[in-house]
Order: C-alpha cells, then structure tokens, then sequence
C-alpha cells in the first residue's frame, strides 16, 4: 500500500515472544503465516519477524499499520480466518508474550511506496 501524504502517524504493533520448547518450528510458521495475512490486507503497510542473534529463541514480530482502525479490523481478521482454522498462538508460545502499540512519524520510517 503506498504511503499517502495525508498519514500524519503510523501504528506500529510490536510483540517479542518465544516458542514452546518442541513447538518452535510449528510457532514460527504460524507467525509466518499471520505476517503474510496482514501484508496481503489494505491498511497494513509492512510486517516481518526477526529472530534473537543470541539463539536465545526470542522473536521479534512487527506491523506497520495506517491507523489504529486498520489495526483492529485486520487483527480481528486474523483470528477469524487463521485462529479458528490453527487453534491461536497460546498453545505454541513459551509464556506470555510482551506486546506494545506505537505511533511513529512515517517519515521517520522507510517504508516502499
């Protein structure tokens, strides 16, 4: 989606969060999964994950969104679409996962266009 000039700040979802011990391969495709779903969806500018460069398992996952309506109808799509087909990500999460919401000025993001 490209960046319109009128977006005066973009919402920034970001989670930090590990697999189960045993499940990590399975709790990093359905992350995947739910990153591809959100890029494919008008309102979500970008989304990846990143894992920990220690190999403490810990991993970060982002999405950029043009507003905090784009953020809410598109998390609820989510988990009707992907939660309801692959049970959610609780039962493959090691604990609770640390989950934070921010307004970013784009300009100080590189976002494609």
């Amino acid at each position: 989606m490209p960046m319109s000039s009128e977006i005066k700040k973009v919402f920034v979802e970001t989670v930090v969060c590990a697999g189960a011990p045993g499940k990590e391969a399975r709790f990093m495709r359905m992350l995947e999964s739910r990153q591809t779903y959100k890029r494919r969806q008008e309102g979500c500018l970008a989304a990846w994950t990143g894992t920990s460069i220690d190999g403490a398992g810990m991993v970060l996952v982002q999405s950029v969104f043009v507003d905090n309506n784009a953020w809410k109808r598109i998390s609820d799509e989510v988990m009707k679409a992907l939660d309801s087909k692959d049970g959610g990500m609780e039962s493959v999460l090691a604990g609770p996962p640390l989950v934070g919401m921010f307004e970013i000025d784009p300009e100080k993001l590189r976002l494609p266009q």
